[in-house]
């Protein structure tokens, strides 16, 4: 082989390129990764707040979102969230599981990617940053990739794009890895922000961004899906864990009501006539203020159930007020964008890739795993899930 050629060639340096490249090491094919940033898993040192979120014990298929919902199956269940706790435990990464099956690491992201890291590199794996890809052929004669690179020429059959979305471009995040898809006949599902904050404009800012800081438990109802977790008032809108899930299923002129529960784990009119019997001198913000954190309480009744004292309540009254406690009508502006966005949704359609390599149907030699396929997983975990099993599966058919 010539000095820059490689059996397997991988562009972008996050989640599911490294672990691609170390499962494909490890069986001794000769890797290289390419990698514009100036150093590799920046994503990764960010996530979960600096202690990585890096699977979910609970990961199902239920848990993606994807045009073509079948397709995640197979490398779901061939490396499931034990498999990497396996490689987690081995490397002596002390972890903890915080809620809903999110598993954190007890001290710093940095220990993940240096698991990754250290693995690649007992793979025999060359890794290059600050390398940009200016152009990216195909010698149908010979099936091989010719990549013409800011480092030099590079070459190999096999070539696996996993350069994530959009999400966050100031850690790397571009649409490369679509523009390369469309340029060897691949469709691409339409793409948007995903698990990002919603903003509000006009008087409903007006209404709520003082409140900026404050959380409460909701929850959030788009559709048939459904999130109960925290909501988080911002000076632009509306973020927090349930939000944030929601945002992956409201899309903005669509008539899809956004509602949210401000009491879910009380039915409210039995709460508010139980109220009624045993406070009746107090107002309604007031007993409002034990459910609920004071100033939001005092800022509901302002705007949707003016506050007097319960025993001047008839109930009908009090059951409008629980219905409006259980599905606060919410309409968004819009959400803070790519900036800000944890996910890009939507991506190459995954109905022209092999379920089983990632391999493409419509390029021999040319794969797609993690962010770069249309295929989103929930907050908590599950998108590192899905790097670790898409990278598994397309690793292992590359030996």
């Amino acid at each position: 082989m010539k000095e820059h050629d490689s059996d397997v060639l991988i562009l972008g340096a996050g989640a599911a390129g490294l672990f691609c490249a170390l499962t494909a090491g490890a069986r001794g094919l000769r890797v290289r990764v390419v990698e514009g940033a100036n150093k590799p898993g920046k994503k990764i040192l960010m996530s979960g707040g600096g202690r990585c979120n890096f699977t979910n014990a609970g990961t199902t298929p239920e848990n993606f979102l994807s045009a073509n919902p079948h397709f995640c199956k197979s490398a779901l269940a061939r490396y499931q969230p034990e498999d990497f706790i396996a490689m987690v435990d081995r490397h002596r990464i002390a972890w903890h599981e915080k809620e809903l099956g999110q598993l954190f690491c007890d001290d710093s992201s940095k220990q993940i990617l240096r698991m990754l890291l250290d693995e690649c590199a007992q793979a025999g794996v060359e890794i290059h940053t600050d390398c940009e890809v200016q152009r990216v052929d195909h010698d149908a004669a010979s099936a091989v990739f010719a990549l013409r690179t800011s480092l030099g020429p590079m070459r190999a059959r096999k070539l696996v794009v996993a350069t994530g979305g959009l999400s966050i471009p100031s850690l790397g995040g571009s649409g490369y890895g679509y523009e390369l898809a469309r340029q060897f006949g691949h469709r691409i599902e339409p793409t948007r922000a995903g698990l990002v904050p919603l903003t509000l404009s006009g008087r409903p800012l007006e209404q709520w961004q003082d409140l900026s800081g404050l959380s409460l438990e909701v929850e959030a109802s788009c559709g048939d899906a459904r999130f109960r977790n925290a909501m988080l008032l911002t000076h632009r809108g509306l973020s927090g864990p349930a939000l944030l899930q929601i945002s992956n299923f409201w899309q903005p002129g669509r008539d899809v009501a956004l509602n949210l529960d401000l009491m879910p784990q009380t039915d409210a009119q039995d709460w508010l006539l139980e109220r009624q019997r045993e406070q009746p001198a107090a107002e309604l913000r007031t007993v409002l203020s034990d459910v609920l954190p004071k100033r939001f309480a005092q800022r509901f009744c302002e705007l949707l159930a003016p506050s007097r004292p319960m025993r001047q309540f008839r109930p009908q009254e009090l059951r409008d007020i629980a219905g409006r406690l259980h599905a606060w009508p919410v309409t968004p502006s819009g959400t803070e964008g790519y900036r800000t966005a944890e996910v890009t949704l939507g991506g190459v359609d995954t109905r022209e890739v092999s379920s089983s390599s990632f391999e493409s149907k419509r390029m021999p030699g040319l794969h797609f795993i993690g962010e770069v396929l249309d295929v989103t997983g929930w907050l908590g975990g599950y998108n590192f899930q899905w790097a670790w099993a898409s990278a598994h599966a397309c690793g292992e058919a590359l030996s």
